[in-house]
């Protein structure tokens, strides 16, 4: 008996079930595009120079008769800060003076003589041109005693003394240095590719090692009237109030100039999202039902934490700066939680929100 088995095939077609969907959302974090004062940082080093210095020294060789100062001590314009020996020109002087009392009794008497009849006129010129000599001899003699004396050019601060008393001072010989510490000058430079952006007048901050944690503010006075051939950078000058008194002559600074000062827009730099040249931000858009759009932006310069968009949004606009990596254009989303003032991301996820 032979048995014959056939195969059994069965034909298995696919079954679509259609099942409800809910609608979903994605939960973000976003923050407002805000609108602040920029500008475009420069930064130098600059060299701090007094208002105004004068290295003090005598006109004539003569001895040293008295010093009145010391060293450090501020003074005043127009103190006399060290006299010389002056006991011939004070002998010149009283008899100078009494020249002068002299002549000029006698020109009174050929005065009221003249002015009766009784004298030549010739007589009282003469008399007259006495009194003038007598007066430019006291004037001359006066000045040689000045010579004799050095003073404070300006309200400032003494040095070091380099003199003593009895010691010898001739012409050229510095007794002291006398600066004005009250405004302080700092000079730098400046490449002269970014010569259009600075002025008179624009904002500088400074800083020291020595005081590390202060920043002293003043604003720019002058620019040099050249460019360096060999560096291709220009001399700037600073201004810096002093009221303190902490900054001195010859200290190194850091300077930071502010050029092209504006109002612009930036949002955290969490919110930017690049390929390649290109960037993109999402943008919250609609009013009960959240949705986000995609949106491409220019950025402009970078601060900590923070971009500055040229073009593709406007103040107010609330962007994504949490989550936009797993959005595509017009996908529905839920706020999370909104940065704000001083409150960072990383705060708003350490925190659970």
């Amino acid at each position: 008996m032979k048995i014959l088995r056939h195969g059994l095939y069965a034909c298995c077609l696919p079954l679509l079930v259609l099942l409800p969907t809910d609608t979903w959302s994605l939960e973000v974090i976003v923050a407002s595009v805000s609108e602040q004062s920029l500008s475009d940082p420069i930064e130098s080093l600059g060299t701090l120079r007094a208002n105004e210095s004068a290295d003090l020294t005598a006109t004539i060789t003569e001895t040293i008769s008295e010093i009145r100062f010391r060293d450090g001590q501020r003074v005043e314009a127009g103190q006399v800060l060290l006299a010389l020996t002056n006991r011939e020109q004070l002998a010149e002087l009283a008899a100078a003076e009494a020249d002068l009392d002299e002549a000029r009794q006698q020109f009174v008497r050929v005065q009221d003589l003249a002015a009766r009849g009784q004298e030549s006129r010739a007589v009282f010129d003469q008399r007259q041109r006495e009194v003038s000599t007598a007066e430019a001899r006291l004037q001359a003699i006066e000045a040689r005693l000045s010579d004799r004396l050095i003073i404070a050019p300006f309200d400032g601060v003494v040095g070091l003394r380099n003199v003593s008393v009895g010691s010898l001072l001739s012409p050229g010989t510095v007794v002291t240095t006398l600066v004005d510490d009250s405004v302080m000058n700092v000079d730098f430079t400046v490449p002269e590719v970014l010569l259009s952006h600075v002025q008179s007048g624009l904002g500088i901050e400074a800083r020291s090692a020595a005081f590390a944690d202060e920043v002293f503010t003043g604003e720019v006075i002058s620019l040099g009237n050249t460019v360096d051939p060999v560096t291709r950078a220009f001399q700037v000058r600073g201004r810096i109030p002093n009221p303190d008194l902490k900054l001195k002559p010859g200290m190194l600074m850091i300077v930071t100039l502010a050029s092209r000062e504006r109002n612009g827009l930036t949002v955290p730099e969490e919110a930017i999202l690049s390929r390649g040249r290109e960037h993109h931000v999402f943008v919250v858009a609609g009013d009960d039902d959240l949705t986000a759009e995609r949106r491409s932006v220019r950025l402009g310069m970078r601060l900590p934490g923070h971009v500055e968009i040229l073009e593709g949004l406007n103040a107010g606009e609330r962007v994504v700066i949490h989550g936009g990596f797993r959005l595509s254009d017009g996908d529905a989303i839920e706020i999370r939680a909104e940065v704000d003032g001083d409150e960072s991301l990383a705060g708003i996820l350490s925190s659970g929100r």
